[in-house]
């Protein structure tokens, strides 16, 4: 047996064969290719402050998605999915096919449509989750479900944050304030194989 293994360590011996380490995947931030005119994107890509929105670096690929985000200060400010199509420059999103936004006043809009008004309004120091899981957009409020589901989303869908009027925003997508809701988990990088 051990005649096996080193023919086999002499047939690779002189061919250049080597072992090719693995590339790390780059984390989920927000993406300062995909921004509004004026935002501001600080702390590893961790925060959003300034004037616009700006989508994260990767879309949502997996069946089940969660990413949060932390109120830093109040302001106008938003929450939600959107495509690269998004006007990023457009304050308050939600008015747009191209995003499904949670605002600061608790409503929901899609499409320049209320899809659903909460019967609460996130403050400073509070927690908003989203889970996504290309069927159902939910929301959570310091781990607590908000009971809205926004279905029918299509196309290739990207995490989106936008603030205005002194809003800062500190996004999470992994190492979580809140457990995520079961089955859900940061959001991931297709990985392609050569």
């Amino acid at each position: 047996m051990a005649a096996c293994f080193c023919c086999f360590r002499c047939c690779w011996a002189g061919t250049g064969f080597q072992h090719v380490p693995l590339k790390e995947l780059p984390p989920v931030v927000l993406d300062t290719g995909h921004m509004g005119n004026d935002v501001v994107i600080v702390k590893a890509g961790r925060r959003i402050c300034g004037t616009g929105g700006a989508l994260a670096n990767g879309p949502i690929v997996q069946d089940k998605a969660y990413f949060e985000m932390k109120i830093q200060s109040t302001g106008v400010w938003g929450i939600g999915l959107a495509t690269r199509k998004a006007n990023l420059n457009c304050i308050p999103m939600g008015t747009d096919s191209e995003t499904w936004v949670l605002r600061e006043d608790g409503t929901i809009y899609h499409n320049n449509q209320l899809l659903h008004k909460l019967g609460v309004i996130p403050c400073e120091g509070d927690v908003v989750g989203v889970t996504y899981d290309h069927v159902e957009f939910n929301l959570y409020l310091n781990g607590q479900t908000l009971q809205c589901p926004i279905r029918g989303i299509k196309g290739i869908i990207y995490p989106v944050f936008y603030v205005d009027e002194g809003a800062i925003l500190d996004v999470q997508f992994n190492e979580f304030y809140y457990v995520p809701p079961s089955g859900f988990d940061k959001i991931m990088f297709e990985q392609s194989l050569l």
